[in-house]
């Protein structure tokens, strides 16, 4: 559900230069570090809190009037003085998904050919890549403890009891047996067990060798995928089919074009694709690259078919049992 920061369009990222090649001591001290881009990420924190209170209020208000999906899918949660840590972790996933968006929308804008209209540096991107990349992943933290917080809230076990069984049902894989969350919930464990490693690892990278951080790096798009996927599947809000459903499956249209420029015109000419017969490489490595630029291509091309037909993947009629498939009891 996250991205780590990316590369620069040169293929390396916008470390300040250091004139003088033996100043190591000048070099490291210039170099970002998980420290001063906790401090960086400060404002771009607070701001993710203030649009997190926002989406609280407003689930909040549609819940207790009853026009959310959430009611339908689970009718106790109109209990909202019961839920609302239920309905707060619902909001930072919100917040949480779209910092998600952003990062990963900065880091193709880093890696990817440079827009005209873009006014920022490369290297105030990139900064600003790496500050909502460590605040997706704590706004995807915040929301997997306030669910588990609804767990132990809503068990009438002994508090030890309620604690084991809220952390085995939040972070251990396939901890949470009921309905849709089987698939779901495992999901989003592994978005955010993958997020923190690959999202930190850049600040070791010279460490593991630019090559292996780069080749790790690639694997954050399967990151957000995960995110998404949980959110589809889990999000009582976009439950059933309609706008706001749809507007999730839209939003990942820029984020396909963005990755498909990036194929096409790769910062490094090694990755150009060429014909077979021009290719240096293996022959696997072609087909892959290949067969990647496809994906992307296939991609784009269903979430268009998503738009027009607004065949978005939701249900259509409440289920006669929604207990089974949103137990927290």
């Amino acid at each position: 559900m996250t991205s780590l920061p990316a590369q620069s369009a040169s293929g390396e990222t916008d470390d300040p230069v250091v004139p003088d090649a033996d100043s190591d001591a000048g070099e490291r001290q210039r170099r970002p570090t998980l420290r001063s881009d906790l401090r960086a990420s400060v404002p771009d924190g607070v701001i993710a809190l203030v649009v997190t209170a926002a989406v609280f209020a407003l689930l909040y208000y549609r819940i207790r009037a009853k026009t959310s999906s959430t009611v339908s899918v689970m009718p106790f949660m109109a209990d909202t003085r019961e839920f609302w840590t239920y309905i707060l972790s619902q909001a930072f996933g919100w917040s949480a998904l779209l910092w998600a968006w952003i990062t990963v929308v900065l880091g193709l804008l880093l890696s990817g050919p440079r827009p005209s209209w873009l006014r920022l540096s490369g290297r105030r991107v990139e900064r600003l890549h790496r500050t909502t990349s460590l605040n997706t992943i704590a706004l995807i933290a915040a929301h997997a403890l306030l669910f588990a917080a609804q767990l132990i809230r809503s068990d009438s076990a002994r508090w030890y009891s309620a604690l084991a069984t809220a952390f085995v049902e939040t972070f251990v894989p396939g901890g949470y047996d009921s309905g849709t969350g089987k698939l779901a919930i495992p999901l989003g464990q592994a978005a955010l067990y993958l997020a923190i490693p690959l999202g930190l690892l850049f600040y070791i990278r010279h460490r593991i060798g630019p090559k292996t951080w780069r080749v790790l790096h690639r694997f954050v798009i399967a990151v957000y995928i995960l995110s998404v996927w949980h959110t589809l599947l889990y999000g009582t809000n976009v439950w059933y089919d309609g706008w706001f459903r749809t507007a999730v499956w839209l939003l990942q249209l820029p984020i396909a074009a963005l990755l498909l420029l990036r194929l096409m015109q790769p910062a490094r000419r090694s990755e150009t694709l060429r014909g077979p017969r021009a290719h240096t490489g293996s022959r696997i490595g072609w087909v892959l690259r290949l067969g990647g630029r496809l994906a992307v291509v296939g991609v784009i091309v269903a979430l268009i078919g998503v738009m027009v037909s607004g065949n978005d993947g939701g249900r259509t009629v409440p289920p006669a049992d929604t207990s089974s498939s949103h137990n927290h009891d």
